[in-house]
């Protein structure tokens, strides 16, 4: 069976068509947004509506249709929820071994600053585990540790949340970059010089803003130092790493810098004399840690009791850290299938001008067993329970607990995911596409907005640029602009999508146990952020227009 997609419906123009087709995603909006709605339930609506589109108004053969939803199902179930489900399941570890309170008490030692501690977590070490795992990763470590540091679940996923926007064009050991070289033919080192140049700026005020979104000017004023040091050596870092030696490395180099800017910071400046009702507040209306929440005389401590408690995280990163070696990644390979997704691969035709001439639409799913982030994740949580010693009992228990804590997550990520893949499979998501292609010399500032609403679909920057990298590429060619600061935008502004796409604000909220009733309340925050900083990436990339050449 061929089908050749179609861009226009019922003979409309390109409004009406953009209309229709955004349908599913005003949908989730409405429920999300105004309805207030839990996050499980829009997300089926949303894909029950994205059926109804690509079926009557597509008139996409019901084949192609069910096929493409149950591929996204698919793709949430392996590698997102796989990823999560061992995040959470190795900050368990740590707590019912009693480890984490003694984390815990060593931040608290180190600084009791809420601000300093979100900037630690959140941002540097989040961005950590972005650059080295990505796809969900770091919001489901991070979010966890910080509600266990004592911020309320919607605090840390609120935090974590923001904190993760950044470091995701770079994520991943620059997978996002490399996709999109793949996708356009254009020149890697050039496309990640671009994307250092757009979102280094954002880096350098998401410390910042991240502490004023979350306890005003007045908690700025106290915390400004440690947002400027995080946010200049992160952004600095990863200007000069982006630009000068690739995207693979971009990430982790970064957040090692401002991981260590952070530390010696908080040793010499232990304080930042945040007022009791401020701490209180930031950390959502709980009481500030004391440095031992366990009664333990941290004074009293080993060296090998220290150690002991971070070995979870330490093995957390060796394994992440294997899993992105070239020797390690070969061998790995031996447990990797690579699946074309039946009634669906090369069966549908991508057309112009989304594409530059009839092009099949490719259908692989990659089931690496062993290669995927969420396995070292498992490796992690396997080989901290054993150094812990935590009985085979125990680790069921807690193994069920966790999957137990992502039945609802679970449901809400794969019919997001088989709305976003029905809607690419169809033709939806092209047509919103060319809609905003049609804006001429504002094209690129919406080239920032397509790859942000990429982003906020499919919940990756990696599959936001191979869904809107060629069209970048060729308005960029008929509007006689620069195709690798276009494509340099899309991903760009998908960064700043990440935290109000439903599957990652589930990992947030299932990572931080926060109540399903709130997820609403989440996006509604998030959306707004999101929406200014998209802004701020989108006139970036138009003033980068006139005053700089990639």
């Amino acid at each position: 069976m061929n089908w050749q997609q179609t861009y226009t419906l019922f003979g409309q123009g390109t409004a009406v068509s953009a209309t229709i087709a955004a349908l599913p995603v005003l949908t989730v909006l409405l429920l999300l947004g105004v309805l207030r709605k839990p996050a499980w339930l829009a997300g089926l609506w949303g894909l029950g509506i994205s059926l109804l589109v690509a079926l009557t108004c597509y008139r996409m053969p019901a084949v192609l249709a069910f096929s493409a939803a149950a591929y996204g199902v698919a793709f949430g179930l392996f590698p997102i929820c796989w990823i999560v489900f061992w995040a959470i399941a190795l900050f368990r570890i740590t707590t019912v071994t009693g480890k984490f309170a003694l984390i815990r008490a060593l931040i608290g030692q180190l600084t009791q600053d809420a601000p300093s501690q979100a900037l630690l977590i959140a941002f540097a070490f989040g961005a950590f585990i972005e650059g080295a795992a990505g796809f969900g990763t770091p919001v489901a470590i991070a979010a966890a540790m910080m509600a266990g540091l004592g911020f309320s679940p919607f605090r840390a996923a609120a935090i974590c949340l923001l904190a993760n926007t950044a470091p995701v064009a770079f994520g991943s050991i620059g997978t996002p970059l490399l996709t999109l070289s793949a996708t356009t033919g254009l020149p890697l080192l050039k496309l990640s010089a671009a994307v250092a140049a757009i979102c280094a700026p954002v880096a350098l005020i998401v410390p910042a803003y991240m502490v004023l979104a979350m306890g005003g000017w007045r908690m700025l004023r106290f915390a400004i130092v440690p947002c400027v040091v995080t946010g200049v050596v992160f952004g600095g870092t990863q200007f000069v790493v982006g630009t000068y030696v690739g995207p693979a490395l971009t990430d982790i180099l970064a957040s090692i810098f401002a991981m260590l800017a952070l530390f010696l910071l908080c040793r010499f400046r232990p304080t930042t004399g945040v007022p009791p009702e401020l701490e209180a507040a930031f950390r959502g209306e709980r009481d500030a840690i004391a440095p031992a929440a366990d009664g333990t005389d941290l004074l009293q401590l080993s060296v090998s009791d220290v150690v002991t408690a971070w070995m979870p995280y330490a093995f957390l990163v060796v394994f992440v850290l294997l899993w992105s070696v070239k020797p390690v990644q070969h061998l790995l390979a031996a447990g990797t299938f690579n699946v074309t997704w039946p009634m669906l691969h090369d069966q549908v035709f991508r057309m112009a001008p989304v594409v530059a001439q009839k092009q099949p639409y490719h259908a692989p799913f990659v089931l690496n067993l062993l290669a995927a982030s969420g396995t070292s994740c498992m490796g992690a949580t396997i080989c901290s329970a054993l150094f812990l010693r935590v009985s085979l009992r125990t680790f069921g228990q807690v193994l069920a607990a966790t999957a137990k804590q992502l039945m609802l997550p679970v449901t809400t990520v794969v019919s997001v995911l088989g709305m976003a893949f029905l809607m690419n499979y169809s033709g939806a998501t092209a047509t919103l596409g060319l809609a905003f292609a049609a804006s001429g010399a504002l094209f690129p500032f919406f080239s920032a907005i397509l790859g942000w609403i990429g982003v906020f679909l499919t919940g990756s920057d990696t599959s936001a640029n191979a869904l809107f990298g060629s069209l970048q590429v060729v308005t960029a060619e008929r509007l006689g602009l620069s195709p690798v600061l276009m494509a340099a935008a899309n991903s760009s502004g998908g960064v700043v999508g990440k935290m109000i796409s439903l599957q990652t604000i589930v990992v947030a909220a299932a990572a931080t146990g926060m109540d399903n009733d709130n997820q609403s309340k989440l996006f509604r925050l998030m959306l707004k952020h999101s929406v200014l900083l998209a802004a701020v990436v989108g006139c970036l990339a138009l003033l980068y227009t006139h005053f700089l050449h990639f």
